[in-house]
């Protein structure tokens, strides 16, 4: 259990973010990242796993190409 003066840890945002993009975010775990953690972890996390997520099916778009040879 998460204490009362406890910042909210990397895992935790991590879990919070992936969550929150797949949109099965708990109401628990909503109230504990509005009230405890910093905006800017979330921010950053979300857009790196974005970035991630872009350049992932670009590169399923590239290998498709390539092996269909278009």
């Amino acid at each position: 259990m998460v204490e009362e003066n406890q910042d909210v840890g990397f895992m935790q945002v991590v879990k919070s973010v992936l969550s929150g993009m797949f949109g099965v975010q708990s109401s628990k775990n909503r109230e504990r990242d509005f009230t405890k953690g910093k905006p800017i972890h979330y921010v950053v996390v979300g857009l790196l796993f974005t970035a991630m997520f872009i350049l992932t099916l670009v590169g399923v778009v590239k290998l498709v190409l390539h092996f269909t040879g278009v």
